[in-house]
């Protein structure tokens, strides 16, 4: 908050009683002081023409001239006073100031207008009197000389007030806009200071996920052949050699895809400032290759697995009618994680991948029977993130995505992905 607005709650003020500052209660006591002066004065001639001892004269134009101190805080009774004493000539400053002071006050302009035309015709009514028994003159030039002297003496404060009160609210009006505006880039500073936590947050999460789904399929077949390379290295010499140059595909494929990956993390273009402004989406689709694997290479990831071992069939309906790339995409990163935990989890366990094309959606599947007890544990580590990975992914999307185990005792994992990116 600036320090106008903090001085408009309260917090600026030093003045004592109703007023806010120091020079604004030494201005109006002076005022009251000058007032009282020219009251006291003027109270000389009106206590003789009233027929009363000069003393009370003078004291009343004393009284009457001090309550100038309190325009600020009694504008109306301050002008009512000035229209009071009208008839005894007496407290022009008085009249001047308190007009000046009620029209640039908060007061109803109906009260200022009734006010102010009240003591216009006083003011009128008086200077008329006096002028028309002390002056040999002409009518017309005594009304003429009266309505000036009416008009010079009421109009200028009251349009001087006007102004001046009118310039105070628009300053003041112009401080809270300021305020306002200040309090706002606050918040916005702060929601977008959560926005880039949360992009930060949303693009690790996308990297990891990532990392995780090129890495894990690939090291996974790697250990697998590695153990039978192991295995089969002094008794089979040749599969040993397949089983070796297998493992070196593999480690050629995953660095392949990282590199790609990498490639588009590195050329992703900043996102505008305005960005960080925009509603939070639910959930940000992963990194999309442009070369990245498709639904047509389900056939050789199948391959794959089985040349590891693993017992699969892969089931197809339908026709492929050529989805978007982060649909393909999202499908085969499902099978794939899909058949990574099989290798995991289920050794020597059959496995189901079933892929049906519909008319605006494709759906997957991935079951493993019962592990057959004969396989060895291939002793890969298991993060617990492939499921929830396979699960963001889907989902932002907008597809569905379920998983669990089945009756026979094996697990299932089905997904429904939308075939136009929504």
């Amino acid at each position: 908050m600036t320090s106008a607005g903090e001085e408009r709650d309260g917090m600026g003020r030093d003045g004592p009683w109703w007023w806010e500052r120091r020079r604004s209660a030494a201005l109006d006591v002076g005022l009251g002081v000058v007032s009282a002066a020219e009251c006291a004065v003027e109270g000389v001639p009106f206590a003789h023409e009233a027929g009363i001892p000069v003393v009370f004269g003078v004291l009343f134009g004393i009284v009457v001239g001090a309550t100038l101190v309190l325009r600020r805080r009694w504008p109306i009774a301050v002008v009512l006073v000035a229209i009071a004493v009208t008839p005894a000539a007496m407290g022009f400053l008085l009249a001047v100031v308190g007009l000046y002071t009620l029209a640039s006050s908060d007061v109803p302009r109906r009260i200022t207008a009734i006010l102010a035309s009240m003591s216009l015709a006083g003011t009128f009514v008086v200077m008329y009197m006096r002028t028309r028994g002390d002056v040999e003159a002409d009518g017309t030039l005594v009304i003429v000389l009266s309505v000036f002297v009416a008009v010079a003496l009421t109009v200028p404060p009251v349009l001087l007030g006007l102004y001046i009160g009118a310039r105070r609210r628009l300053m003041e009006s112009l401080h809270e806009r300021a305020d306002s505006l200040e309090r706002e880039l606050s918040l916005l500073a702060d929601r977008a200071e959560e926005r880039a936590e949360w992009a930060r947050t949303e693009e690790r999460t996308r990297i990891a996920r990532e990392m995780h789904d090129v890495v894990a399929h690939r090291v996974s077949l790697m250990v697998v052949h590695a153990a039978a390379l192991e295995a089969v290295a002094a008794k089979d010499p040749v599969k040993a050699v397949r089983n070796a140059a297998l493992v070196g595909d593999m480690g050629r494929q995953a660095l392949t895809e990282l590199r790609e990956m990498l490639g588009v993390l590195r050329a992703e273009s900043p996102k505008p400032a305005s960005a960080s402004l925009a509603p939070m989406a639910p959930m940000a689709p992963a990194v999309i290759l442009e070369d990245g694997p498709s639904i047509r290479e389900l056939e050789a990831l199948v391959g794959q697995s089985r040349a590891a071992g693993m017992v699969v069939e892969l089931d197809v309906r339908g026709e492929c009618p050529g989805c978007p790339a982060e649909v393909e995409q999202t499908a085969y990163r499902v099978v794939q994680e899909a058949l990574t935990n099989c290798h995991k989890h289920a050794p020597g366990a059959k496995v189901v991948v079933r892929l049906a094309h519909r008319e605006r959606e494709v759906a997957m599947q991935v079951e493993n029977g019962p592990c057959d007890g004969k396989a060895a544990e291939p002793g890969l580590p298991s993060g617990g993130n492939g499921l929830v990975g396979m699960r963001e992914r889907v989902l932002g999307l907008g597809g569905v995505f379920v998983s669990g185990p089945t009756e026979r005792g094996g697990f299932k994992v089905s997904a429904v992905l939308p075939s136009e990116h929504r």
